[in-house]
């Protein structure tokens, strides 16, 4: 739902009824995650998806009779349903339907305020229950759970829980922070650009970023003492002077929070920051978790091109993948999709 807060404010301030699709159970794989949702407006445009193609059609019916009939319910897409006509999914996707205006969920502000605002925010929504007239019903939390399908004695309940974005600290305001900054917004970062140059660290030329000028290590020292570092964190040193990144990879490799630790440079430059680590105590089981240098080799060249080799290393990292080519590995004649969990 994240994915489509803005189309469903601008439905829900229309005063008119649409129709929400929410992907809450699979059996199988499938190509997007649970909790992925589409929303058809009261002109039937459709924005956002449940499946990213195969049943798409289908759900794009159920939301679209929803906001013409009011009626809530789960829907089973996939072999055996009667609704796999032309799907390509590899097992079943079950999704809720249900309409969608100011008085069907006129609490829906809060949560979009809530998301906005980078809150921890939960929402149950009760997608069957022996009792049709409860079917529908919302509840907004604050308390953490996960993004699951919850059965209760008489009701199926989804929670859906929208953490706080990872963070992602990208140190030194130059073309590379401003090229890796607009990646990892692709991917749902919050983003902080630090540098200690004023004159670099300039908040117009990073728009949607927070921008702090400040010494790195001292930056860094702040959030860590706040308890604002964790494994959702992760840090890009993009800057090649060694009066910034050695003193602040010194406080960094002591972080064992922090989900992934990269910097910059070429081999040559990579062998100087490892021998003054080394000098400064770090072992060699230490140094192991400096991704340096940044990214994967793809042949990049660019600001641009270097981003996304970073990108690609910062999800292989983070999703604890191998980084290989999908043609070559196992059940590569398999399509590339997201597990159910």
């Amino acid at each position: 739902m994240r994915e489509i807060i803005d189309d469903l404010l601008r439905v829900w301030h229309s005063g008119r009824t649409g129709g929400l699709a929410t992907l809450v159970r699979a059996q199988g794989a499938t190509p997007v995650p649970i909790g992925s949702a589409m929303v058809v407006d009261a002109d039937g445009r459709a924005f956002g998806s449940i499946s990213a193609g195969c049943a798409e059609a289908a759900a794009y019916e159920a939301a679209a009779e929803s906001a013409r009939t009011g009626r809530r319910g789960l829907q089973r897409f996939g072999p055996g349903s009667g609704l796999d006509a032309q799907m390509d999914c590899v097992g079943t996707l079950d999704v809720f339907t249900e309409p969608f205006s100011r008085r069907h969920f006129p609490e829906f502000p809060d949560i979009a305020a809530d998301i906005e605002a980078q809150r921890q925010v939960t929402l149950f929504t009760v997608v069957w229950h022996s009792d049709p007239d409860v079917i529908g019903q919302h509840l907004i939390t604050d308390r953490k759970h996960g993004t699951e399908l919850v059965s209760l004695p008489d009701s199926d309940v989804f929670v859906s829980s929208f953490a706080r974005p990872p963070h992602l600290i990208l140190v030194g305001a130059n073309a590379f922070a401003s090229a890796l900054a607009t990646q990892a917004q692709l991917l749902g970062y919050r983003i902080t650009i630090v540098d200690a140059r004023p004159t670099f660290a300039n908040a117009t030329a990073y728009p949607g970023c927070e921008v702090v000028v400040d010494w790195p290590h001292r930056y860094l020292n702040t959030l860590a003492s706040a308890g604002e570092i964790d494994r959702n964190t992760a840090m890009v040193v993009l800057s090649h002077d060694p009066k910034f990144e050695i003193p602040l990879l010194t406080v960094a490799l002591r972080l064992p929070e922090l989900g992934y630790l990269a910097a910059l440079g070429t081999p040559a430059s990579h062998g100087h920051r490892l021998e003054a680590l080394q000098a400064g105590g770090f072992s060699d089981e230490t140094l192991s978790r400096l991704h340096s240098p940044a990214g994967l080799d793809v042949g990049a060249r660019t600001p641009a091109e270097t981003a996304v080799s970073i990108a690609a290393e910062l999800l292989a990292v983070r999703n604890g993948t191998s980084a290989e080519p999908l043609s070559t590995s196992p059940g590569a004649g398999r399509r590339h999709v997201h597990m159910a969990r």
